[in-house]
C-alpha cells in the first residue's frame, strides 16, 4: 500500500496533515475516503488544550510517544500539520498498518 496523502516523510521522520475537530461529543480518528486524516477530541480549542489531545490520541492509535510529535504548522487553526519524529519508513509502516486495521 502506497503512503496515504496526509502522509509525508521527510529527513527527520514523517508529516502529518489533518483536521482536528475540537469540542467534539467523542474522541475519534477517521480517514476519508479521499485520504484525508480527521481527528476529533472532546478537548476545547484554548491554551492548546485541543492540540494536546490531537497528539495524545494519535500517539495512543499509532504506540507512539508523545514526545515525537510537534505541530509544525496549524497551532490555533482546525487544518493542521504535524511532525513525527523517528526513522521515517518504520514511521510510516506504522500508520498505514494502523490505517488496515481501522478500514
Amino acid at each position: 500500500m502506497a503512503d496515504p496523502t496526509f502522509l509525508r516523510r521527510t529527513d527527520r521522520g514523517v508529516t502529518v496533515a489533518l483536521r482536528a475537530q475540537p469540542r467534539a461529543r467523542r474522541t475519534a480518528v477517521e480517514c476519508s475516503a479521499e485520504g484525508a486524516l480527521k481527528v476529533a477530541v472532546t478537548a476545547p480549542a484554548e491554551d492548546g488544550k485541543a492540540n494536546a489531545a490531537v497528539i495524545a490520541l494519535l500517539a495512543n492509535e499509532w504506540h507512539l510517544p508523545r514526545s515525537n510529535f510537534d505541530v509544525a504548522k496549524g497551532t490555533t487553526a482546525r487544518d493542521k500539520v504535524l511532525s513525527i519524529s523517528g526513522e521515517p519508513a518504520a514511521l510510516a509502516d506504522r500508520i498505514v498498518q494502523w490505517m488496515r486495521e481501522h478500514d
